[in-house]
């Protein structure tokens, strides 16, 4: 029997693969993790078009309880653990297949598109990102994601914040909040930043600016992220162009 970790991509229920599909079609159990990101359609959407009952799953049972749950039934049968954008977006799931594997199940993971990719279509050059981070909730002694920018801005690469969020509270950290961790923490008001809220969809939304105007602008769409160049080759410089009000 297996384990098939399964990403769901970054809009809505159609944006599965036609071999995710296929092969959640014939699972006997099939899971969503609900914990780091933010499903862009209803889970009775997801039903509807699979044919399954989807069972949610938050962290505390993935980390702490899939011994007893999702492994414990891939012994015995296929099941499907799906993953908002690609299985591997969130490192957290390493763990779950490092415990599959140490319990004897076979793993298959099925990728699909992530936020690391999606922020392609902004027109910087994907492999002048530098290390990525995040910022949480609760960032008032928190200092990383500074350093990190720091870091990154010194060795002439694009820095991605990835912002906090709880979807089974409905709570999500914005591009304004994060601009505010950003300039309490001595980060140039002047600095040209990119706010990009619910890449991979339809419609998402991308305005670039100076933190001090971005922070005054409304993002209403989730989930958000933030962008920081560094030095801009002309063609990038040519791409953001696009965003400019």
């Amino acid at each position: 029997m297996t384990l098939y970790i399964i990403g769901l991509g970054l809009n809505d229920e159609k944006d599965i693969t036609l071999k995710g599909l296929a092969t959640i079609k014939k699972c006997r159990k099939v899971y969503l993790e609900n914990y780091t990101s933010k499903l862009n359609c209803s889970v009775k959407k997801l039903e509807a078009l699979y044919k399954k009952k989807i069972i949610l799953a938050d962290r505390d049972l993935v980390e702490s309880q899939a011994e007893k749950t999702i492994l414990k039934e891939a012994k015995k049968n296929d099941v499907a653990f799906l993953v908002v954008g690609d299985p591997f977006g969130a490192t957290t799931h390493i763990d779950l297949v490092l415990r599959a594997k140490e319990t004897k199940i076979k793993i298959k993971i099925i990728h699909n598109a992530s936020i690391l990719t999606a922020i392609g279509i902004i027109g910087l050059e994907l492999y002048k990102y530098g290390k990525v981070t995040s910022i949480p909730f609760h960032n008032e002694n928190v200092k990383t994601p500074v350093k990190v920018l720091k870091n990154n801005l010194a060795n002439g690469l694009h820095t991605l914040f990835l912002l906090d969020l709880d979807p089974k509270q409905k709570k999500f950290l914005s591009i304004n909040e994060a601009i505010e961790y950003l300039l309490k923490n001595n980060v140039h008001e002047d600095i040209v930043a990119i706010g990009c809220a619910k890449l991979g969809s339809d419609n998402p939304t991308i305005k670039i600016g100076r933190l001090k105007e971005l922070k005054n602008l409304k993002f209403d769409k989730f989930p958000q992220c933030l962008i920081i160049p560094a030095k801009l080759h002309f063609m990038e410089e040519e791409a953001l162009s696009l965003y400019k009000k």
